[in-house]
């Protein structure tokens, strides 16, 4: 039973089923949890918020005192059912259906199925978004909140689903997904570099609007494939102003304007528009610039080269005087040496298949072998934990593709990835 109180009723042991308002407002990315902490019951309290909405069934009732408000929208409580009856009766009326709030940790491959019906809901409210853009509506935050919270809680279930699946995606919506992946490669590294809840939030929101711009450049981007890339560089450039003045005409929060205007900025001094340096650039617009990036670089396009995230680092790494060393060695850490959907070869004379991260060592992957250097030939799919299996195989470097249509190993690496969400 759910009942809408102020924040000023809040009491230890109550169960929050929701917050109302903006969560610019307030420090909370779980929707649903037990107010089990002082600190949080302190911070809730205090939050910029319309109301809290509790579940008596799961938590405690609102205790009114003199000169308390009375809580809103309540209904009448019954006389409480023996506990194996309420059980049976919660059982009953819970739906099967995915809490896609939910931050309950999940395996790779469960989590992986997840992440691509979270993005599929995000690609809808994005493309409907641009779309408004294009016919010079702004944004409120509202519409993209959602978009936010089911990312940020699928980095929370596993680190690793969400942007691996980005790495399998090819469709002829570039800028959407692009918009999606940058998003959660925003949260992995903020969560990395152990910024703030509200900072993590920002970084989020973020990734999905520095690039908005490019919609508003005067050109129609189906002339060029719908990739803003291949778009002429004195073109693209316009496309940073232009998102600031639109953010800041949405109305959103300035960090996101200023991400918007400085993603790329780089650390030597030799980026547009400004020509910053260093710690000059904000924080924000440094993670960006390096998310931005690896997204664009491992972002496969039909009629080129096989994409392998592996490669990108290398070569991003390379690139000194681009990116901030620190927060760049925060990616890196944060991703793993050899990202989700990285070929490598083995000691085995195998090829393999990047499919899942060791938390404890970034350089010992869970691999899935595709091919024999041996003998030639495809092989039976097998997963190996590089991290426990007692030294009997390990990567001795990226995979050598030159022999592979690349069209046809990126098809590949999408049929091994998706199968992960079917536990095959």
């Amino acid at each position: 039973m759910l009942k809408r109180i102020s924040p000023s009723q809040v009491e230890m042991g109550m169960f929050v089923h929701k917050l109302e308002g903006s969560w610019f407002k307030h420090p909370f990315w779980k929707s649903k949890f037990i107010l089990d902490d002082p600190g949080t019951l302190d911070d809730l309290r205090d939050a910029d918020i319309d109301a809290v909405v509790i579940d008596i069934s799961k938590g405690c009732d609102v205790l009114l005192r003199r000169g308390d408000a009375p809580a809103v929208r309540s209904a009448p409580v019954s006389a409480p059912k023996p506990l194996l009856q309420r059980r049976r009766v919660a059982a009953a009326n819970t739906p099967a259906q995915f809490d896609y709030r939910s931050t309950a940790p999940q395996t790779m491959a469960r989590e992986f199925g997840h992440a691509a019906r979270t993005a599929d809901r995000g690609r809808k409210v994005v493309t409907k978004v641009f779309l408004q853009m294009r016919l010079g509506k702004t944004i409120p935050a509202q519409a993209v909140e959602p978009v936010i919270e089911d990312i940020f809680a699928s980095v929370q279930r596993n680190p690793h689903a969400f942007n691996g699946l980005m790495r399998c995606k090819q469709d002829n919506e570039f800028l959407y997904r692009h918009a999606l992946a940058c998003s959660a490669l925003m949260i992995s590294l903020a969560r990395a570099l152990k910024l703030s809840p509200n900072e993590i939030r920002e970084a989020g929101l973020a990734g999905l609007m520095f690039d908005v711009g490019v919609n508003l450049l005067p050109v129609d981007l189906a002339d060029f494939g719908n990739d803003h890339r291949r778009l002429p560089a004195e073109l693209l450039m316009q496309h940073a102003e232009l998102g600031v003045n639109f953010l800041e005409a949405s109305g959103l929060p300035a960090a996101i304007s200023m991400v918007a205007r400085h993603h790329h900025e780089r650390s030597d001094g030799q980026g547009y528009p400004a020509r910053l340096n260093g710690s000059d650039i904000p924080l924000l617009s440094r993670m960006a610039a390096i998310c931005d990036a690896y997204d664009e670089l491992a972002s496969f396009m039909p009629g080129s080269g096989v994409v392998d995230p592996g490669t990108v680092l290398q070569t991003m790494s390379a690139q000194r005087g681009r990116f901030d060393p620190e927060v760049f060695a925060a990616f890196v850490q944060c991703m793993g040496t050899f990202p989700i959907g990285t070929f490598v070869e083995l000691k085995s004379a195998r090829l393999a298949l990047v499919i899942d991260q060791n938390p404890t060592d970034i350089s010992k992957p869970t691999v899935r072998p595709f091919f024999s250097l041996t003998t030639g030939k495809s092989l039976r799919s097998e997963d190996i934990d590089l991290a426990n299996c007692f030294g009997a195989d390990e990567i001795v470097g990226l995979a050598d593709l030159s022999r592979f249509d690349p069209e046809e190993t990126m098809k590949l690496r999408t049929r091994m990835l998706a199968s992960l969400a079917k536990g095959g």
